[in-house]
């Protein structure tokens, strides 16, 4: 089952008081595992006879396939062509089976629900139920934690995390601040930001392939907008830089996602109080890493 992962401080000085709640070290390495174990203990035994599916970059496909494992089920995973090698393995070492698919295709699976061919329990990466709920707990704990905590950053995909996150918070807290955090290559929330309906976003693949897509998926969107504050979008290279500083100052790897909520944080725009970005996961290819380590960007 999923651990209740550290908080700690960023060691690093800022105006603000950083603080790191590290999901990246969870059983798979990310924070995936709580709503795919949620999703998967709370279905039907009917549902689950064909065994459970998901469509996932891979941290998702991982908590499934986990959590799979553990109920006796079989499981596949439908993956974009450009999914890191590292999850990958991952996948395969948890006894998944991967269906590799182009962008848009893989895209679209998030779009519908639905894969030609495929059988059993779909668990969706973002907007199934059980799912949110999962991710949820990682707000109760934070604030269980520290209490005053004056705004949360959280790494913004498909916006599961983000809108479970908010949803336990709000509940208790409302008044903290709660700001989603994209890449600048990928950030379809920011785009729509004020507007009546999401709107399409440019899409540019990068080393950040735990978020970003082209849009805001419809049944996430009124969620969103009624539980979050305004979108931080971060450049590729300040990502590439908050990995660095994870590794040099707290001994913490995070892969682009992960770290992505630390370089909003740094950029001061989510305030100067007691601020946690949520470390999401730390699957990070070893040769990106080392790539990054001596200042390049993958």
């Amino acid at each position: 089952m999923a651990i209740c992962s550290p908080l700690v401080p960023l060691n690093f000085p800022t105006p603000a008081q950083i603080f790191l709640k590290l999901e990246n070290l969870q059983p798979i390495g990310s924070f995936k595992v709580r709503g795919a174990a949620n999703a998967i203990a709370s279905a039907d035994r009917e549902q689950l006879a064909d065994g459970v599916w998901t469509a996932s970059a891979g941290n998702m496909a991982q908590g499934v396939a986990w959590n799979a494992r553990r109920f006796g089920l079989s499981c596949t995973a439908v993956v974009p062509e450009h999914a890191s090698q590292t999850k990958l393995d991952a996948i395969s070492r948890l006894g998944a089976k991967i269906v590799k698919v182009p962008f848009d295709a893989w895209w679209q699976v998030l779009m519908t629900h639905r894969f030609e061919g495929m059988k059993g329990l779909f668990v969706h990466p973002v907007s199934n139920a059980a799912v949110i709920a999962g991710n949820g707990t990682i707000g109760l704990e934070i604030l269980e934690e520290l209490p005053d905590v004056d705004a949360i950053v959280i790494p913004y995909g498909g916006g599961g995390l983000s809108v479970g996150i908010a949803a336990a918070v709000r509940a208790l807290r409302p008044e903290v601040k709660i700001h989603p955090a994209e890449v600048e290559t990928a950030a379809p929330l920011a785009a729509s930001w004020g507007c009546a309906e999401p709107k399409i976003a440019n899409y540019t693949p990068s080393f950040v392939d735990g978020i970003g897509g082209k849009s805001v998926l419809q049944e996430i969107w009124p969620l969103a907008t009624a539980l979050l504050d305004p979108p931080i979008v971060v450049s590729v290279r300040a990502i590439a830089d908050a990995i660095r500083l994870l590794v040099e100052r707290n001994r913490v790897i995070a892969e682009g996602a992960g770290a992505a909520p630390v370089a909003a944080a740094l950029t001061g725009k989510a305030g100067s109080g007691k601020i946690v970005g949520v470390v999401s996961g730390g699957n990070l290819d070893s040769w990106k890493l080392v790539k990054i380590l001596n200042g390049e960007i993958p």
